[in-house]
């Protein structure tokens, strides 16, 4: 009897190790971007246009972002990993391929640009950690570089653009800087701020403001009425609803959790107007 118990319950065993047999794990697919040019589009005080210029071959600064945005959701849709090669840049079609040469130490890389920035001054690139440690500037923070374009890449959704035909691009340029500015100051319409934060230490503001100036032009506004105390700290303003989203993004993701947009009030949008213009 005990014997025949014995046995079952081997058996059960058996039978129970073949059910929990495990499985390999799937690997979680990661999201693939999109082709993408997009319309001018303003960050303060600046114009941007997106063209797709076969010949692009400029000379500026390279800068890198990393941690901050680790994770986070580029402007054509794939995902940021800072531990991969992959850049941003404010005009070229995304996502592309260019080959930047630091300048300093003759290091070349293959990047893959996927993501729009930096809005800085003259600052012509924003590299990944991992790009930025290729090319031997990762603890300088900054460097002078080359970069050429190479082509498109090849295995995103999509239609590809097509290649801007540059007279026509600078026409637009010419016309667009006015007109457009006019467009988004005029008929009431009103720009957008991303408002970070509102702290009531000057200094502190002053801190914030300094980290988030490699995103986008920052205002220190003084609140009024009740608040009067404290000091926002604000991106913009910005007149194209899809960059304010990706501002807001970008600032969320860099722990700003309550972060949102409001509406530009009239005199930022008549300053940024009259500096354009």
């Amino acid at each position: 009897m005990a014997r025949g118990l014995f046995c079952g319950l081997l058996l059960l065993l058996a039978s129970c190790t073949a059910v929990r047999r495990e499985l390999p794990e799937t690997p979680t697919p990661q999201p693939r971007g999109w082709y993408k040019l997009g319309e001018p589009y303003r960050i303060g005080d600046r114009w941007y246009y997106p063209e797709y210029d076969p010949d692009y071959d400029r000379i500026g600064l390279a800068s890198w972002y990393g941690p901050e945005f680790h994770g986070r959701i580029t402007a054509n849709g794939e995902l940021f990993d800072r531990r991969r090669i992959s850049a941003a840049h404010p005009t070229l079609p995304l996502p592309s391929l260019v080959e930047i040469t630091n300048l300093e130490n003759g290091r070349k890389l293959v990047v893959r640009v996927n993501d729009r920035g930096p809005f800085i001054g003259e600052r012509l690139i924003d590299l990944s950690e991992a790009a930025a440690a290729e090319l031997g500037f990762r603890e300088r923070g900054l460097a002078r570089v080359r970069v050429r374009f190479l082509k498109l890449a090849e295995d995103a959704l999509g239609t590809p653009p097509q290649p801007t035909r540059r007279a026509a691009a600078r026409a637009l340029q010419a016309v667009a800087t006015r007109d457009m500015a006019r467009t988004a100051c005029g008929d009431g319409t009103e720009g957008y701020l991303v408002q970070v934060a509102a702290v009531g230490d000057p200094d502190r503001a002053r801190q914030l403001a300094e980290r988030l100036a490699g995103l986008a032009p920052v205002r220190l506004e003084p609140a009024k009425g009740a608040s009067a105390r404290l000091v926002r700290i604000q991106l913009g303003p910005v007149f194209d609803a899809a960059v304010a989203r990706h501002l807001l993004e970008r600032a969320r993701g860099l722990g700003y959790r309550g972060a949102f947009l409001a509406a530009a009030p009239a005199e930022a949008c008549a300053t940024a107007f009259v500096e354009r213009g």
